[in-house]
């Protein structure tokens, strides 16, 4: 009986909730409302973990995409850097080979700088050019700018260059000053002074007068250097310690410390003009 009775009132209360109503009773009101509170406490932290989560995920992905274009634009950069450098090479090339065009007296060959002594930094480096290509210890080496040493010691493939940096008085350079609107003034690059990054040009007469900005060029009466190699300008002239002479302080046409490109001059063509020229006059 009480089965049946509770089945009776289920089926009553299904006919009465499913059919056409304006409104609901007070009992469904509350159980909706009831039902609609535990949703929306459910829903709100379950919102917020799920937009956490998604705010996450997005953080990530803006992470790798920040990672990826800032390989990108290091990639960028470098690309930069690698053009300019090329771009920089090409310019050195050209100078050097229009430079090599205006030797014409002379017989030069083309290196490239491949190292540089670690301790001696500032006073050797090494060219991929040796004896197999004809260089020769002594033999002037120059960049476009104008001479930076000379060939300290060749090996079979390659050669070490005396920088003008690490000159000493036992590595002279027959210098001449020329000079506006007069005769050149003879002089010796007989060493490099550290502190102020030039080389010193000694030797010169009491009554020569020396302006900044005179062109110190070689002499070629050295017997080693050839003649009329651009080595730097005047920037300073002192009396000597003695008194009897002048030194000049000159700064190098060319940058010691960024070489890439060089041309190691041999004068034995020079030598060889001069020896025709003297034969011819005598004959």
């Amino acid at each position: 009986m009480i089965v049946l009775l509770g089945f009776i009132v289920l089926v009553t209360l299904i006919g009465f909730s499913i059919r056409d109503r304006d409104s609901l009773s007070t009992p469904e009101k509350f159980l909706q409302d009831s039902v609609g509170w535990m949703q929306t406490i459910f829903h709100k932290p379950v919102s917020f973990v799920d937009t956490t989560v998604e705010n996450v995920q997005d953080m990530f992905n803006v992470y790798e995409q920040n990672q990826v274009l800032k390989t990108r634009l290091s990639e960028y950069k470098g690309v930069i850097q690698e053009n300019q450098r090329l771009n920089k090479e090409v310019d050195e090339l050209q100078d050097t080979l229009g430079k090599s065009e205006g030797l014409s007296d002379y017989s030069s060959i083309q290196a490239t700088v491949i190292a540089r002594s670690s301790d001696r930094w500032f006073e050797q480096m090494t060219i991929n050019k040796g004896e197999e290509d004809g260089v020769e210890k002594d033999m002037a080496v120059m960049t476009s700018d104008g001479l930076v040493g000379k060939v300290k010691s060749a090996g079979a493939f390659h050669s070490t260059v005396l920088l003008l940096s690490g000159f000493d008085r036992s590595n002279k350079i027959s210098s001449w000053v020329v000079r506006e609107d007069k005769e050149e003034a003879f002089g010796l690059i007989e060493g490099y002074d550290d502190e102020s990054g030039r080389l010193l040009l000694e030797g010169i007469k009491l009554d020569e007068e020396l302006e900044p900005g005179d062109t110190v060029i070689s002499s070629g009466l050295g017997g080693v250097f050839p003649s009329n190699l651009r080595i730097g300008t005047v920037e300073e002239v002192v009396n000597d310690q003695y008194g009897l002479t002048k030194t000049a302080y000159v700064e190098p046409f060319a940058d010691l410390f960024d070489i890439n490109h060089v041309m190691v001059v041999d004068r034995s063509v020079e030598t060889i003009d001069t020896s025709n020229e003297a034969e011819g006059d005598e004959s």
